[in-house]
């Protein structure tokens, strides 16, 4: 009997419905193709489920999430919402369900399409090859960390704290050693260890479990620097982990590399096999509704989650050419279209890439 994959699917705010809608068609093909089998439900999240429900996160919500082996999240957020209260904002309920869900580690893979290196700021020969994963701690550090004012005798102070602790540091390391064994066997570590504590107790506990990855090359970069070297030898890089701040601000600069945001998937994992899958760009309300929307992103986090939390590596395969091979073809969404005239809309752009999901033979 065919095992049944249960996909909670949140497709959110702006062009969140558009893009998770091409992605549904994906699922369904690859039931055709592969046999596979996905039972999905929708629940409500962000800003709509603010204007239906009173909450970012409803709790009906969260037990679909919980019932799942997975979660598709299209976007959130969007203008409407911005002069909310801070628990009225679409945000704060993706703190909460990360919260909620135990997610800990944000994956970002950033590969360079052969045929879209002009579309990035980079010289194409900059470009070459570039395929990395960054892999972001997401519950800790700075971000989460106790947060005040206070009067000091030059007027009124804030303060953000940052802190780690070594069982924090050592699961995201772990699981990052553990992807770079099935990618390139290349890990950068990346930290300020000449300047903060938290930065010389992360190299401590990477420097510690490097031994149980002996097939792993380590190398620890300071972040200043690693930001340079993302923009002058891109290709060197295979995996990057680093922490919540850092790990933010690089994975925004290495989605740049590959001249669109709209082509960069995300998965947010937890222990075991469980995720919450979803594209790197926003809600975009400006262009929601008018089929404008690039949808490949979320068919790519979509492979994602087929290979990191399903196994599916053939599918995953098949849903990335077949990507690759439209791309080829010249077909492109307004975002990293050169001829505007020429661009096709984001249905247009799913039914392409459906119709080129193939098994090997």
């Amino acid at each position: 009997m065919v095992d049944v994959k249960k996909i909670a699917v949140i497709a959110g705010d702006g062009i969140g419905p558009e893009v998770v809608a091409e992605a549904e068609k994906v699922l369904k093909r690859t039931e055709e193709v592969f046999g596979y089998r996905f039972e999905t439900e929708h629940a409500l999240f962000g800003g709509i489920a603010i204007d239906e429900k009173g909450t970012p996160l409803p709790e009906e919500t969260l037990t679909v999430c919980k019932n799942a082996d997975a979660v598709l999240l299209g976007a959130v957020g969007g203008p409407k919402w911005d002069n909310n209260s801070k628990e009225l904002r679409p945000e704060t309920g993706l703190l909460g369900i990360r919260k909620a869900l135990g997610l800990f580690s944000n994956l970002r893979p950033a590969v360079v399409f052969d045929c879209l290196k002009d579309a990035s700021t980079l010289k194409p020969e900059v470009l070459e090859g570039t395929d990395l994963m960054v892999v972001r701690e997401l519950t800790g550090g700075i971000y989460f960390g106790e947060k005040f004012r206070r009067e000091s005798a030059q007027g009124e102070e804030a303060v953000d704290t940052c802190a780690y602790n070594v069982a924090e540091v050592e699961r995201i390391v772990r699981q990052a050693f553990e992807i770079a064994q099935g990618r390139r066997k290349k890990l950068a570590s990346v930290d300020k260890a000449n300047v903060l504590e938290t930065s010389r107790l992360w190299r401590e506990v990477v420097n510690r479990v490097a031994p149980d990855y002996p097939d792993v090359e380590l190398e620890h970069v300071l972040v200043d620097n690693c930001a340079m070297q993302l923009l002058r030898r891109p290709a060197s890089f295979d995996v990057i982990v680093t922490e919540n701040m850092f790990g933010d601000i690089l994975s925004d600069e290495a989605a740049m590399l590959t001249g669109s945001i709209g082509m960069l998937a995300s998965a947010s994992l937890g222990e075991g096999s469980f995720g919450l899958y979803e594209p790197v760009h926003g809600s975009a309300p400006d262009i929601a509704g008018q089929g404008l929307a690039n949808p490949i992103a979320t068919i790519l986090s979509l492979a994602l989650m087929f290979r990191t939390t399903f196994g599916y590596a053939e599918g995953a395969d098949a849903i990335e050419e077949a990507v690759a091979n439209v791309l080829n073809a010249g077909h492109r969404t307004s975002d990293i279209a050169v001829d505007k005239s020429k661009a096709i809309s984001t249905t247009e752009m799913g039914d392409l890439i459906v119709a080129a999901i193939q098994k090997k033979a």
